[in-house]
């Protein structure tokens, strides 16, 4: 089967402005006038009979240059030339309120008896214990990595365990505290690495078998922040292949609250390890959802920030002009201890941005106009309807907002298009077909359809992806954030790809059914399970501020922080 498709794309394979595989001539004698024809249909175009004859002119060279294009190594670490910038034209861009205090500062009271609360609780309030020696970074890590032995294989969340380095670095934050000497708020915090950011000397697998024995060759730069930073690697996390599902090479990565079902991914692992006490935080990424949608299934907060605040190099590349580093973690105010260490502009990623980050934990967010979808809460989940009502209690002011009525669904022809490319070489090599997940929205079928992506048509979706920056920037005129579910009105789509930050937090909990669709080939049961359940803010972009500052406060009002998984409390 794979030498038949490899020929049938050497013979049409239009998508991205590709013709052939192999020589002139082999693609000559395919590319006949009736193969021509044959296509118009995919492509919505209608030529005529000597317009095709005269296309069908230089098609020769056209293919041989492509063949030779092919033949040159293109790492997954070359970065295109043309690079996006959430950012629209002769626009000014606060980057956040007075103050730039990340830890709130409120007393965290005394460190708990019982380790199973030391493990649960907030990342904040251990930064604190740490600080004031209440605590030893080597006692937290021993903490996580015997909780990790003991429930890492149910949950299948880790893919490399560095116990060795971990007890290294923790007992050296241990020596800087000592010295009264932390170089931020995370130093001495324990925490999981998703597993497409490279630490060298550490495999780095990307969640796939054909790289299931993959090393990483250098420190990507959010692990050298992290590490200077003074935070302790327990581990890389499970990643879903190639930055997708929970589906990995090794398994299934089960969600903490009910593990016949899957965690959701890409974040598979992160989300998991945080909301089962395995990690003070952990790492993830977002393309398209694999921080939001891990966080929603897990109950975990997930930070999404702006697009190019964190820089990517060292990760794993699966859409350039998409891809986002960000936090995984139990409580709203820990995102902001992990996100002022990452933020920061790198040489090494052409999409970086020079900006800063903090938090005035003072503010009074009662002050925010807040923008929501009226027919998005008409039948919501009850926790996304208390989330808005809690916004009301709050006092700030309700803003009507609307989306336009445009096509959002054709931007995801970028995600396939240059998820295609980062992937060529398992496609043309057929070695696609070592990847587990194998069904239609799968990567490996995804990526054989965009090779018949018009590369006109991916101009025009781009051209308008710029049209949608505009949406939303007139969207944030009429107010400071937006609330709704994670999922409605396109609104996820929408802000990854016009690179607003968005923020998810457990808002409540809600009865569901196991999804069969994650649940490794088993049947559907009939019983209901008692589920945590995530509602979404967005903001404007490098506004990260304003999310911590409402979603914390709107969090606290419903009193959703204290539950945890019974099975691993």
């Amino acid at each position: 089967m794979a030498a038949t498709r490899r020929e049938l794309l050497g013979g049409l394979a239009l998508g991205g402005g590709a013709l052939a595989l192999g020589t002139g001539a082999q693609a000559q004698e395919a590319l006949t006038a009736e193969t021509l024809q044959c296509a118009e249909g995919l492509f919505g175009i209608d030529y005529t009979e000597s317009e095709v004859e005269q296309m069908i002119i230089g098609l020769d060279d056209w293919a041989e240059s492509a063949a030779r294009l092919r033949a040159i190594d293109q790492p997954n670490t070359l970065q295109p030339a043309t690079t996006f910038d959430p950012r629209l034209p002769g626009m000014t861009y606060e980057t956040h309120a007075a103050g730039s205090g990340l830890v709130p500062g409120e007393d965290p009271g005394p460190v708990p008896s019982a380790e199973i609360d030391i493990a649960f609780a907030p990342a904040w309030k251990q930064s604190i214990w740490l600080r004031t020696g209440q605590i030893s970074s080597e006692r937290l890590t021993r903490i996580y990595l015997d909780r990790i032995e003991r429930f890492g294989a149910a949950l299948e969340c880790f893919v490399t365990v560095t116990p060795g380095l971990a007890m290294s670095q923790a007992r050296e934050a241990d020596a800087v505290h000592a010295r009264g000497e932390p170089t931020s708020p995370i130093h001495g915090l324990p925490y999981a690495l998703k597993d497409i950011i490279d630490v060298a000397g550490i495999r780095s697998t990307w969640g796939a078998t054909p790289y299931q024995d993959r090393v990483g060759e250098i420190d990507a730069a959010a692990y050298e922040r992290l590490r200077d930073g003074g935070a302790v690697l327990l581990g890389k996390s499970t990643s879903g292949a190639i930055a997708y599902n929970d589906l990995w090479f090794g398994g299934l990565t089960r969600n903490p609250w009910n593990t016949d079902e899957g965690s959701s991914g890409s974040s598979a692992g992160s989300a998991s390890a945080v909301a089962a006490g395995l990690a003070s935080f952990a790492i993830g990424t977002e393309t398209l959802g694999s921080i939001v949608s891990p966080s929603h299934r897990c109950g975990t907060t997930g930070l999404r920030p702006t697009f190019g605040r964190v820089s990517r190099a060292g990760a794993m590349s699966l859409c350039w002009s998409l891809d986002k580093i960000g936090p995984i973690t139990r409580e709203v105010a820990d995102t902001a201890l992990i996100l002022g260490v990452l933020n920061g502009h790198d040489v090494a990623d052409a999409s970086s941005l020079d900006t800063n980050f903090g938090v005035d934990w003072s503010f009074d967010p009662s002050r925010l106009r807040v923008g929501h979808i009226p027919g998005d809460f008409d039948n919501a989940a009850p926790p996304d309807r208390a989330a808005l009502q809690a916004v009301r209690d709050l006092g700030c002011e309700l803003v009507e907002i609307e989306m336009p009525d445009l096509p959002y669904g054709a931007l995801a022809t970028v995600v396939e298009v240059e998820a295609a490319a980062a992937f060529e070489e398992l496609t043309l090599a057929g070695r696609d077909d070592a990847l587990r997940w194998q069904e239609p929205q799968a990567w490996p079928n995804t990526w054989r359809r965009a090779r018949l992506r018009s590369a006109v048509d991916y101009i025009n979706v781009d051209r308008f992806r710029r049209s949608v920056c505009e949406v939303m920037a007139g969207i944030f005129e009429q107010c400071d954030v937006v609330i709704g579910p994670n999922f409605a009105s396109n609104m996820l789509l929408i802000t990854n790809f016009t690179g607003h930050p968005g923020l998810i937090f457990r808002s409540g909990f809600v009865d569901r059914s196991l999804n069969p669709l994650t649940a490794s080939g088993a049947e559907p049961l009939d019983t209901t399970f008692r589920m945590p359940h995530g509602t979404s803010l967005w903001g404007p972009l490098f506004r990260e501020d304003r999310l911590l500052q409402l979603g914390r406060a709107i969090k606290s009002r419903l009193g959703m922080s204290d539950e945890r998984p019974e099975q691993f409390s």
